[in-house]
C-alpha cells in the first residue's frame, strides 16, 4: 500500500515537473519567434527602421496589454517623471492615462495652460498636431506634448456630448506644482485646495490646517478633491489620518497574500471633529478616492460633486538597468467597507453637476464650491 502511494505521489511531481519544462519552452519558442519577427522586419520592411525604437515598442505594448496604468519609461521619460514628483517640471499641466489606443485625460492641473485652456477630465486626445495618436504607445503621445517652454501646441480633442471634434491651442509653460493653497471663506470655513499627492503634500496640508485652527472663527472645513489626479500612496493615507481619530483607511490586495496590507489612523484629528466637506469630480483619481472613500465610510466628511474616476490600483515605479524603469500595477486597493473603486469611483452623497460651460474651480462659476458653503453656513 505504501509501496503504492509512493508511486503515486512520484507520478504526480513528474508530470507536474514535465507541465513545468513544457510550459517554460513554449515560452523559449515565443522569444525565438519574437527574435525572428524582428529579424524579418528589420530587413524586409519598406522602411528602415529604428531597431531600439521596436524594442521599446514592444516592451511598452507588452505591458499596456495588462492594464491602462502599466507602461515602460525610457530613461529620459523617467528621468522626467522624477522630476515632475519632485514639483516642477515642463509641459501643459495634464494627467493622462491611455485608453483604446487614444490618450484620455484624468485631470488637468490647477492653473496649468491646459487648465486655463478648458481641457477636462475624461477628454480624448485623437491627435497632437499633425499627428494622430491612435497607434502610438503613451509614452510617445507624452513626448509629442512636450516642448519647449513658450512653443504652441494643437491638440484636438473629442469629448463626451460634443459630436464634432474639439480644437486647442495651447502654449507650453514650465508645470510649478504647488499642491496645497487654503484660505479662510466667509470668515468661518477653512477651505484647503489639494491638486496632487506628491512627496510634501501631507505636511504642506498640516501646516495649513493647524493655521487655520489658530482663526476662533473656524466652524467648518471643505477639503476641495476635484481635479486630482492622485499621486503617492503615503501621502493619501496620511492625509486621511488627519481627519480621523481611528479605523482603517485602505487596505491594498496583491498577488502574493503575504504582501496584503492594511492602514489604520492614529488618535488625533487635527481640525478637532469639526464639519467637513469633500469636494470630488471625474478628475478626482487614485489618492484622491481613497481620502474620499476613507472619509466617506467613517461618516466623517458628506461627499459633495459627481462620481469619482474609478482608478482603484497601486503602480509601483520599479528601475532597470538601462536607467529606465516600469510602472507596474502591483496591487487593488480597498475602502474600509470592502469595497473595490476600480472603473466604478467614489459617489457622492450629494450630486451636483458643472452648472456652465465656462466653469472654473474656485471662481464665480463654480457652483459646487458656492453649494458647499451655503451648506456649511445654512
Amino acid at each position: 500500500m505504501i509501496k503504492k502511494k509512493v508511486i503515486v505521489i512520484f507520478l504526480i511531481y513528474f508530470a507536474s515537473l514535465k507541465l513545468a519544462i513544457s510550459s517554460e519552452n513554449e515560452i523559449y519558442k515565443k522569444i525565438d519567434l519574437f527574435g525572428e519577427v524582428l529579424e524579418k522586419i528589420n530587413k524586409e520592411y519598406v522602411d528602415e527602421i529604428d531597431q531600439s525604437e521596436s524594442m521599446d515598442s514592444a516592451i511598452n505594448g507588452l505591458l499596456q496589454s495588462l492594464d491602462p496604468y502599466s507602461a515602460y519609461m525610457s530613461p529620459e521619460i523617467f528621468n522626467e517623471m522624477q522630476t515632475e514628483t519632485s514639483g516642477e517640471f515642463g509641459g501643459l499641466g495634464i494627467e493622462v492615462s491611455m485608453e483604446s489606443g487614444v490618450v484620455k485625460v484624468i485631470s488637468p492641473i490647477d492653473d496649468t495652460p491646459a487648465s486655463r485652456a478648458g481641457i477636462k477630465a475624461g477628454d480624448y486626445i485623437v491627435k497632437i498636431n499633425d499627428t494622430q495618436v491612435q497607434g502610438k504607445t503613451l509614452s510617445e503621445a507624452v513626448d509629442l506634448m512636450r516642448g519647449p517652454v513658450g512653443s504652441g501646441i494643437e491638440l484636438t480633442i473629442r469629448r463626451r456630448g460634443e459630436k464634432k471634434a474639439i480644437t486647442f491651442n495651447i502654449v507650453r509653460e514650465v508645470i510649478q506644482i504647488q499642491s496645497v493653497k487654503a484660505e479662510l471663506l466667509e470668515k468661518n470655513i477653512g477651505y484647503v485646495r489639494l491638486t496632487a499627492f506628491n512627496e510634501n503634500s501631507g505636511e504642506q496640508i498640516k501646516k495649513k490646517i493647524k493655521e487655520l485652527e489658530k482663526n476662533k472663527d473656524v466652524k467648518a472645513y471643505i477639503l476641495d478633491l476635484r481635479n486630482n489626479p492622485g499621486g503617492l500612496l503615503s501621502q493619501a493615507i496620511k492625509i486621511s489620518d488627519y481627519f480621523l481619530n481611528n479605523g482603517e483607511i485602505v487596505s491594498t490586495k496583491s498577488r502574493k497574500a503575504s504582501e496584503n496590507r492594511k492602514w489604520f489612523a492614529k488618535k488625533g484629528d487635527l481640525t478637532n471633529g469639526k464639519k467637513l466637506i469633500v469636494l470630488i469630480n471625474y478628475g478626482s483619481a487614485s489618492a484622491s478616492e481613497i481620502v474620499a472613500g476613507a472619509l466617506k465610510d467613517h461618516k466623517r466628511a458628506i461627499l459633495l460633486g459627481e462620481n469619482s474616476f474609478g482608478k482603484g490600483s497601486v503602480q509601483s515605479i520599479i528601475p532597470l538597468k538601462n536607467e529606465g524603469a516600469i510602472r507596474l500595477t502591483i496591487a487593488k486597493y480597498y475602502l474600509p467597507s470592502g469595497k473595490s473603486i476600480s472603473e466604478v469611483g467614489v459617489s457622492p452623497d450629494i450630486e451636483i453637476g458643472e452648472e456652465s460651460d465656462d466653469f472654473q474651480i474656485k471662481t464665480e462659476t463654480d457652483n459646487q464650491l458656492n453649494y458647499a458653503i451655503k451648506l456649511l453656513n445654512g
